[in-house]
Order: C-alpha cells, then sequence, then structure tokens
C-alpha cells in the first residue's frame, strides 16, 4: 500500500500540493507556532469526520473556522486516508456534501 500511495503522488505531481495543508498547519508560521491565525472564511464547507483519523474533529471546531458549514457527518470506518481505504463510503460523502450546495 505504502508504494501504491507513494506511486500515485510521484505520477501525478502531487505531492507537495499534497503536503501543503501539513506546512501551513505546522510549519513555521502555522497559528501553533504563536502566528495569528487566518481569518474564518465563509465559503460554502462541506466535512465529514472518520474514526481512524488522526484526531476526529468536532462540528464547534470546523465551525470556529468555516462558519458556513453546509454539510457535516460522522461516519463509522475509514481514517486518514479514506479515500483509499473506504472509496465508495468517501464518494458517497463527497456526493452528499456536494448536494447540499444546491
Amino acid at each position: 500500500h505504502i508504494l501504491d500511495n507513494v506511486t500515485t503522488y510521484w505520477l501525478t505531481g502531487t505531492g507537495a500540493s499534497a503536503a501543503r495543508s501539513y506546512w501551513e498547519a505546522y510549519g513555521p508560521d502555522a497559528p501553533a507556532a504563536g502566528q495569528k491565525p487566518l481569518p474564518a472564511s465563509s465559503i460554502p464547507f462541506g466535512f465529514t469526520t472518520f474514526p481512524g483519523e488522526i484526531w476526529r474533529t468536532p462540528r464547534s471546531w470546523v465551525e470556529a473556522s468555516y462558519p458556513n458549514v453546509v454539510y457535516f457527518n460522522e461516519v463509522d470506518r475509514g481514517g486518514h486516508f479514506a479515500a483509499w481505504e473506504e472509496p465508495e463510503l468517501f464518494s458517497k460523502e463527497m456526493c452528499a456534501a456536494f448536494r447540499s450546495l444546491r
């Protein structure tokens, strides 16, 4: 599985963009490093939390950064790599989130 994941990032050239969120969250300019947090975004936002994720994000935390939450769901399986671990469930969640934008 590890080689599959690395190969996917390598062949599609998406390794840097996939790592960007980690750099923004934990890099030297991250809010956790004592910097001012980014302002909340008003764009419509959909969020699914998976039980095997690094941490389960409560809705209140999501709404603190994204006050316009149009979809929020807690599912019973999947983890940090939900699209690979549970592709059918992940796809259903994506569709449900986009449907709520209509």
